[in-house]
């Protein structure tokens, strides 16, 4: 009998991206994925062909006990609370305690590259959700996933309207990853075969500065670009007289110093390993992301 996969944050962008791969995948029947949102109306299109919906709600316990019942793999993709320091990680937590009860096999998890040592703001959630997992005797995938390339689109907008990108990683560089090669390398942890637990850092093909980037969308668009290196001091000072807040200035900054610092400076062939196809470059990614460079 196939073991059961069940993917959290179902209805999130990655998550149903990492649907759709499994769905891909000939060894898996949709009744064998279980997908759990806080509403699972929104994964109605999932439920037409076959694949089981249920509520789960991070900050809701109990109700993660009902939906992770008779789930033999678990993905747990990371939530998106930011806005209180350890509420991710008291969520992430409670979805491990879940696993556990339910007798959960495996666990997958989104984490980010070195959590260790990073000086993002978020970067000890992943870390305590990590040291969770293991304490939990249950084997598992600690997926660190690099930069989402869809990351850019939080700044690039804005910059390309003015000509001009405001930025502190310096010469700092990092590996940018597509989601959609995320989740395919997610989609193989989940259901190819498991040898035991294991760390994977997903990455994009090729180191990055904010100089290549900016070539290749001027490259992309035909507009002019310049990246203006300005310190962590002023780039918050910009953010917030834009409106920003609080906690996403600080997450925003610390993410640019964590840039400049080298500790995204990370480049394997995870992605590759993991779900049999080369991630695409930044070139190619630009290439069909007119509508959103324009936003």
């Amino acid at each position: 009998m196939p073991e059961t996969i069940l993917v959290t944050g179902a209805s999130g962008k990655l998550g149903r991206l990492v649907l759709d791969e499994l769905l891909n995948r000939p060894n898996v029947a949709p009744a064998s994925i279980i997908a759990v949102s806080r509403d699972p109306a929104r994964l109605a299109d999932y439920a037409k062909i076959g694949v089981v919906t249920r509520r789960g709600d991070f900050d809701d316990p109990a109700s993660l006990d009902r939906a992770f019942a008779g789930a033999d793999r678990l993905l747990i993709i990371s939530t998106d609370a930011l806005d209180r320091p350890g509420r991710r990680l008291e969520q992430h937590k409670a979805a491990v305690a879940a696993a556990s009860k339910a007798g959960v096999k495996r666990i997958c998890y989104t984490s980010m590259p070195n959590p260790d040592k990073s000086v993002v703001t978020f970067a000890p959630d992943h870390l305590g959700t990590e040291q969770a997992i293991k304490a939990s005797g249950i084997p598992y995938a600690i997926l660190r996933c690099g930069w989402y390339m869809e990351n850019l689109f939080m700044a690039l907008p804005q910059a390309l309207a003015t000509g001009q990108w405001y930025t502190a990683t310096g010469q700092g560089s990092l590996a940018y990853a597509a989601r959609a090669d995320l989740a395919a390398a997610i989609a193989g942890a989940l259901a190819g075969k498991a040898a035991g637990s294991a760390i994977h850092t997903l990455t994009g093909p090729r180191l990055l500065t904010a100089e290549d980037v900016a070539a290749a969308v001027r490259a992309a668009t035909g507009k002019p670009l310049q990246v203006v290196h300005v310190s962590d001091e002023q780039l918050a000072a910009g953010m917030k007289a834009a409106g920003l807040p609080d906690f996403v200035v600080a997450m925003l900054v610390s993410s640019d110093t964590n840039i400049r610092l080298g500790n995204f400076a990370i480049v394997t062939d995870d992605i590759e390993k993991l779900s049999g196809r080369k991630p695409i470059s930044l070139e190619t990614f630009l290439s069909g992301a007119e509508q959103a460079l324009a936003a």
